[in-house]
């Protein structure tokens, strides 16, 4: 009998990212890698459980979803939140960071100290800075306080990410502008708690680390996961989530690998690269008048 698989998820660390499968199993994702998987006929997804345990009653949740939890199990996966401001004792540091995802494209964020730039990794960030250090209510303050002065946003839709990626300005200078100019009007900013250590302006880009550079034009993104359907391509490029596969003469499609949790996966039959999951094709802007 052929083994299944179920996916917990896309995991980034120095090394690059991996896909990680229960069991506890995870396959690096080097640029150049086959990734090849289907969904067996009559397959369902299941709801994907919360922190590290499984839905009591395993319930169907819908393709198109990126969370893959039932209500219940969302809202436990909260319950101990730093973005849901549920656990605000927590003793460790944390930063508080600008993230670019595109032209006019910025946002606010904080993140625990000891995992590095991981986070931004996770978010597809094109380029980031750190603004400040301290403890978790101060990093939330000045978070709030640049939301309230700046007008800067703390989500970016992962669509608009996606979207962005297709047009990057071509050099770091220019990547990093937006980044540079808002953490200098943040600086000047009064207001800043006194236990929050400021950062100076390092921004760090991630065009290199996504493969972005390299990677052939995306023209579509995956929209779900079907029963009977199947992706075969080369990885060319991965940012946040997202895979970008080359699947054959079009260039690439986006795969967002939180699609794929809550179904169980198998090897497909062996068969040219391409993907028969459906597909939203990107939208491109006219030439010319017509």
């Amino acid at each position: 009998m052929t083994q299944v698989w179920k996916c917990s998820g896309l995991r980034w660390a120095a090394d690059g990212p991996a896909l990680t499968w229960a069991g506890g199993r995870r396959s690096a994702l080097p640029r150049g890698k086959r990734v090849a998987f289907a969904v067996p006929e009559g397959g369902v997804r299941t709801c994907a459980g919360a922190r590290g345990h499984a839905c009591p009653v395993a319930v169907v949740v819908p393709g198109r979803s990126t969370g893959a939890r039932c209500e219940e199990c969302a809202r436990l996966d909260r319950a101990h939140s730093v973005a849901a401001d549920t656990i605000a004792d927590d003793p460790r540091p944390y930063r508080l960071y600008l993230a670019w995802f595109g032209p006019g494209m910025v946002k606010v964020g904080i993140t625990a100290l000891e995992r590095g730039p991981a986070r931004l990794l996770e978010q597809g960030a094109v380029c980031f800075s750190w603004l400040g250090t301290g403890p978790l209510m101060a990093a939330r303050r000045t978070e709030e306080l640049l939301r309230a002065a700046l007008r800067v946003p703390d989500r970016v839709p992962y669509a608009e990410k996606r979207a962005a990626r297709s047009a990057l300005p071509g050099t770091e200078a220019e990547r990093a502008a937006e980044v540079r100019e808002l953490h200098a009007r943040a600086a000047a900013l009064t207001g800043w708690p006194e236990s929050l250590r400021p950062e100076p302006c390092h921004v760090v880009d991630h065009v290199r680390a996504f493969g972005l550079a390299e990677a052939p034009a995306a023209f579509g993104e995956v929209v779900e996961l079907v029963p009977g359907g199947a992706v075969r391509g080369e990885l060319v490029a991965a940012a946040g989530p997202d895979l970008h596969l080359a699947v054959g003469g079009r260039g690439a499609v986006v795969l967002d690998t939180r699609l794929m949790t809550g179904w169980e996966l198998l090897p497909p039959e062996p068969a040219p690269a391409g993907c028969a999951f459906p597909v939203r094709e990107f939208r491109r802007e006219p030439d010319g008048l017509f």
